[in-house]
């Protein structure tokens, strides 16, 4: 198991790249299994949970290639079963239900783990399939279905959930007629899995919009022109790291046309952000301004930035409150900022942190992605030493950080615990 050891109180500088995204990839690998021809995926991220995703596909015998592109053959899976010991670190796993139950008439596929922030039940999934006409049983810890052939329908769904919108997606691009999503995720992740689906042959209307209509089509076709987003939650993460140090980088990628909410809350802590070219913008800031949150679906403030502005604003010059409204469990973070001297007290679903005037360098735990992710802010601002340990959750959504982090001239190291 590896470790970061980050010295803190070091500026840093240069150039960073932001990859793929980890929540666009994973569906749109899911995907594949819908067609029984191959397709070729561009700027796919090197991350835990993308190799996991391969691992499963080729444990059900597709076949997958992946150098600097992904190449994804699904024409002779062998199994629609996705076993717990692959899947039980992965929510996303959930992902490969409605393709398989669409193309191949029966699913089994484990209940989702992943981490541990809160309940995100899978009824809305289910419900939304039995209405397509599938037979759905829970046993063993198993989602067990199978239909003849499914039948597009009108869906509500009660929240607009994100894997769940994805799911109904791609099991409406093989289903008979046509099926309308109300009330559907609007994510810049959804709109690209459609655009994905779209140029494998599939009939999608609408992604990101709050209704999506699908007319399902008999078979997919091959492509060589699918390509992964960036990721605009390493983007937003790199912000904080400038303005938490105080420091200037420039970011490469950042898909800032699905940033806006990151961007105003950014920009009214006092961070600076000026366009280089078309593909770069400049960030900079210092003496954070104090700030108020409350997390939302897209087009809100991503729950995933949550603890990331947490650990900026420790340093702010005031009060901040931050309002969790998606997750019930996702300030496990703020019990180890503490560790490092920040003054944070919790209130229901809110966080109150009043600014400090330093952070101090301590060993932490990270408990999950995002809160690993502010750990290495916390670090990277403090005084003196900051161990991380558990830094696994980390390499699940976020590729080389701790390179691309060296790069821009902070002191970090990864080892073996």
């Amino acid at each position: 198991m590896d470790k970061f050891i980050i010295e803190g109180s070091h500026k840093l500088k240069g150039t960073v790249y932001i990859s793929g995204s980890k929540n666009a990839a994973l569906p749109i690998l899911a995907s594949a299994l819908l067609n029984e021809k191959p397709i070729v995926i561009k700027n796919v991220p090197k991350l835990k949970d993308v190799f996991t995703t391969i691992k499963l596909l080729q444990e059900m015998g597709c076949k997958c290639n992946f150098t600097d592109n992904l190449k994804i053959d699904c024409s002779s899976v062998k199994s629609t079963k996705a076993p717990y010991e692959l899947v039980k670190t992965m929510r996303a796993s959930i992902l490969v239900l409605g393709p398989l139950l669409a193309r191949f008439k029966h699913a089994c596929v484990s209940m989702p783990g992943g981490c541990a922030i809160g309940v995100r039940p899978v009824n809305l999934h289910i419900e939304a399939l039995k209405n397509m006409g599938a037979q759905i049983t829970i046993e063993d810890g198993y989602i067990k279905a199978q239909a003849d052939k499914l039948k597009g329908t009108d869906i509500y769904l009660d929240l607009p959930t994100v894997t769940g919108t994805e799911n109904i997606m791609m099991a409406a691009a093989l289903a008979k007629g046509c099926t309308t999503i109300k009330n559907a995720a609007k994510e810049p992740e959804i709109v690209n899995l459609a655009e994905a689906l779209n140029k494998m042959g599939a009939h999608i209307e609408g992604a990101g919009e709050s209704i999506i209509k699908i007319e399902g089509v008999d078979h997919l076709h091959e492509s060589s022109d699918i390509s992964i987003m960036s990721d605009r939650i390493e983007a937003g993460t790199f912000m904080c790291m400038a303005l938490a140090t105080g420091s200037s980088i420039d970011i490469k990628h950042a898909p800032t046309c699905a940033m806006d909410a990151v961007r105003d809350k950014f920009l009214e802590a006092n961070g600076v952000i000026k366009k280089v070219d078309d593909k770069t913008i400049k960030v900079w800031g210092e003496n954070i301004k104090p700030i108020n949150i409350k997390t939302m679906a897209y087009p809100g403030f991503p729950t995933d930035m949550q603890a990331q502005f947490v650990s900026m604003l420790t340093r702010a010059s005031g009060v901040s409150i931050v309002e969790e409204t998606i997750f019930e469990n996702r300030f496990q973070h703020v019990a180890e900022l503490k560790r490092m001297g920040a003054d944070i007290t919790l209130s229901g679903n809110k966080a109150i942190i009043k600014g400090v005037d330093k952070l101090t360098g301590a060993p932490v735990m990270a408990t999950d992605l995002r809160a690993s992710a502010s750990l290495v802010i916390a670090a990277l601002s403090a005084y003196g030493t900051t161990n991380i340990s558990r830094i696994y959750h980390l390499d699940r959504g976020y590729e080389q950080l701790d390179v691309k982090l060296s790069n821009l001239g902070a002191k970090i190291r990864r080892v073996k615990e």
